[in-house]
């Protein structure tokens, strides 16, 4: 049977939103996502990245996901007011990248970091008795200061995590990795200083993205529409007040600041100790 039109969605462009701290839940979002864009044989998929960075393995994943579409679909970045850290690592994903001049972007970088309460704890008188089958089983407890064996295994997984975030960008920039080691030591830039170091490829609006991704994809820039993928969000109370927490939930929502805080102050909880490839002001 011969089609005489195209399907809905081979004429519009598929837009993906990543905002916020990237951790499990967006993992999660972007690859279900990614899955559709597949599925429904979208031309051409709108990455829109408003991110400080996140989880290693998370963006990692994102990558890798990315990549593998790009072999089906035309993908372009926009980073928004702030891609950073882990969302330049998922732009790299990307076959191109736009910025607005003043996007914040760069931290290429990793960091870890661990709280020693030891003081306080002495000052109130509590102590802890530890059991353990190895030295290291306890690294970055909070109760004591880090050994110097324990700081160089420390500081070898950060060095690891690096090297492969300065290996992505140096493969997908086509720069060497001593040029991106360059700019690579966790300073933050602008748009338009990343376009001069060619971590993107354009200076534009999310707008302009969305008409070069038309234009890659064979479809007429003036008309073609945006199918939004978007994320269906969980509340932060919700998770752990099931069934008891629907009208707070509700009027957290209403006040999207607090409502940030918590997400924020959960992204923190659970990452505690774990290397990041994160933007921290």
């Amino acid at each position: 049977m011969i089609r005489l039109f195209k399907p809905r969605f081979r004429k519009q462009i598929a837009r993906i939103e990543v905002s916020g701290a990237i951790a499990g839940a967006t993992r999660k979002y972007v690859l279900d996502a990614l899955k559709t864009v597949e599925e429904k044989k979208f031309p051409a998929l709108l990455l829109r990245i408003d991110s400080p960075g996140g989880t290693v393995g998370d963006s990692q994943e994102i990558y890798s996901a990315l990549k593998r579409l790009r072999n089906k679909t035309k993908i372009i970045a926009s980073f928004g007011n702030i891609s950073a850290s882990g969302g330049v690592y998922i732009g790299m994903g990307a076959e191109h990248i736009v910025a607005n001049p003043g996007t914040i972007t760069g931290s290429i970088g990793v960091i870890l970091r661990g709280n020693n309460l030891e003081r306080l704890l002495d000052r109130v008188g509590v102590s802890f008795k530890v059991i353990k089958s190895g030295p290291y089983k306890d690294i970055l407890s909070f109760d004591r200061e880090l050994t110097e064996p324990e700081q160089h295994i420390l500081q070898q997984l950060i060095d690891t995590s690096y090297n492969q975030f300065v290996q992505t960008v140096a493969e997908a920039r086509r720069l060497s990795a001593d040029t991106v080691r360059s700019f690579a030591d966790g300073r933050i830039f602008t748009g338009e200083q990343a376009l001069e170091l060619g971590v993107v490829d354009r200076l534009g609006t999310e707008e302009d993205a969305r008409r070069w991704a038309a234009e890659l994809a064979g479809l007429d820039p003036e008309k073609t529409q945006c199918y939004n993928i978007e994320e269906r969000k969980k509340g932060f109370l919700s998770r752990f007040l099931p069934g008891r927490s629907q009208s707070l939930t509700q009027n957290l929502t209403h006040n999207k600041s607090l409502l940030g805080g918590l997400s924020w102050l959960e992204f923190e909880m659970e990452t505690n100790g774990m290397p990041l490839w994160m933007y921290r002001p």
